[in-house]
């Protein structure tokens, strides 16, 4: 079971990436950098939670332990994945990294985060 959400992290990349190209093509001129990012944190909520929960429905997990387990995985997965686009293919500094992980200056990609390790806890417990 946990290898079948392993591999389901995959399509929440392709809707990260969708996401995205709706903010910068569509939004972000208009919103400014930190409100577009803000308006996209939220947007990728829904629609991961949205898929999440199809995920669930699709492949009902066995306890609360297990959907905090899934969403440690996909927490690695996401943050290797970002870090390493990043420093490796962008070659860009740590510290451009980090600077979404900064709540004080409005970022919100924290909350992003918690809401994945969180979310399949939440919709294990609701359909219960």
């Amino acid at each position: 079971m946990i290898l079948k959400y392993i591999l389901a992290w995959f399509p929440m990349l392709v809707i990260a990436i969708i996401n995205g190209a709706i903010r910068d093509f569509g939004y972000k001129q208009r919103l400014g950098e930190l409100r577009a990012h803000q308006l996209s944190t939220f947007t990728g909520s829904i629609l991961m939670g949205i898929y999440m929960w199809g995920l669930f429905r699709l492949w009902p997990l066995e306890s609360g332990s297990q959907a905090i387990t899934v969403g440690l995985i996909w927490l690695i997965i996401t943050v290797s994945f970002e870090f390493s686009m990043v420093l490796f293919i962008q070659k860009k500094p740590l510290s451009h990294a980090l600077a979404d992980y900064n709540l004080f200056a409005g970022r919100l990609w924290t909350l992003f985060l918690l809401w994945i390790i969180l979310a399949l806890y939440l919709f294990f417990y609701i359909g219960r």
